[in-house]
């Protein structure tokens, strides 16, 4: 489908005109031509605009198709350790000490805004999202 030579965009949006996703197989289409894409290499001003628009194809099925857990704090944490498939002593950098990882995973000690901002950077996220919608108190 692509050549070596980069397309302009109209021939981009001939080879693959983009729709609106409505099965797991026009997902799955619509993925491989992104991967095709992103395995080229260096992507010229057309293809980044193609991809762009694939992207928000993508996006716009994701966001009514695929539930997204509401997660915040501690909970968040423990998901995002289970999705790196970390161990707490992969975590002793932002808490100083294994024992204080434990402690803030069982409920016994609460985040603090430091242990929030390096969690933030650490999993490249906003700080905001490991804070509860009720609001918790910070150490």
């Amino acid at each position: 489908m692509f050549t070596t030579e980069p397309k302009p965009y109209l021939e981009l949006l001939q080879d693959f005109p983009p729709r609106p996703i409505k099965s797991e197989q026009d997902y799955w289409a619509l993925q491989a031509v992104i991967d095709r894409l992103l395995d080229a290499g260096e992507l010229t001003a057309d293809q980044r605009d193609y991809l762009n628009l694939l992207g928000l194809l993508i996006q716009e099925y994701d966001e009514q198709h695929v539930a997204m857990p509401d997660l915040a704090g501690v909970e968040l944490l423990k998901a995002l350790i289970e999705e790196f498939d970390l161990k707490q002593k992969d975590l002793v950098p932002i808490f100083k000490t294994e024992s204080i990882v434990s402690a803030v995973l069982n409920g016994h000690r609460r985040l603090t805004v430091e242990h929030i901002e390096k969690l933030a950077q650490f999993f490249s996220v906003s700080p905001s999202v490991f804070f509860n919608a009720k609001s918790q108190n910070l150490e």
